[in-house]
């Protein structure tokens, strides 16, 4: 079976400032026979809050920190791999300056693999750490624009909210304790009632 993808990029689909779309549209040819299967989307539809305000839109920020945990994760876990001995068995806990650095970096970084994708009607934050499942067969996601901003102010918040020794140790404790201390906490944004509440919008 003969399967050929062409990708059309069109930069009238938004107005934010680019890098805009990773994927606006698709045309599938599927099969030897001629027979042809089109396949088209458009980019998710953004209200004024999200696309002016400055901070990270209420309905995103459970996305939003999940993918500040698993990039702080992602760090720390290649600082400790660096500062690893071959005598030793385990990884080596990092100094405090080491981990006061690693994450002041983590939340400095472009954020530019993160966008914004509409999944089951709903618009959701996409981008590493942030895989939900099987996919549609198309999709759109809207990445640059204020997005990566967003993502640092989220990142530094938790810095400032946490401190960087609480969030070290919960990492140390495991990924899971990590996003659990940043997000999972009754007051958190991916705590049950604050989920529940956006359902209801």
């Amino acid at each position: 079976m003969l399967v050929s993808v062409l990708q059309e990029v069109s930069s009238e689909a938004m107005r934010l400032s680019p890098p805009l779309l990773l994927l606006l549209g698709c045309r599938a040819i599927l099969g030897s026979s001629g027979d042809r299967v089109s396949l088209s989307a458009s980019a998710p539809t953004l209200d004024d809050e999200e696309k002016y305000s400055a901070h990270m839109p209420t309905h995103l920020r459970c996305d939003a920190c999940r993918a500040v945990a698993f990039q702080m994760g992602q760090h720390l876990a290649k600082a400790e791999a660096k500062s690893h001995t071959p005598d030793s068995s385990e990884l080596q806990e990092l100094s405090e300056s080491t981990y006061t650095d690693v994450l002041d970096r983590t939340c400095s970084q472009n954020w530019q693999s993160y966008g914004v994708q509409e999944v089951n009607q709903m618009k959701r934050l996409m981008g590493p750490g942030l895989s939900k499942g099987p996919e549609p067969s198309i999709s759109v996601m809207v990445t640059g624009g204020p997005w990566p901003n967003r993502l640092s102010m989220t990142c530094f918040h938790y810095l400032g909210e946490f401190g960087e020794d609480q969030i070290y140790e919960a990492y140390r404790q495991g990924r899971e304790n990590l996003e659990k201390l940043l997000c999972g906490d009754t007051r958190g944004p991916c705590s049950q009632e604050i989920l529940a509440q956006r359902e209801e919008l």
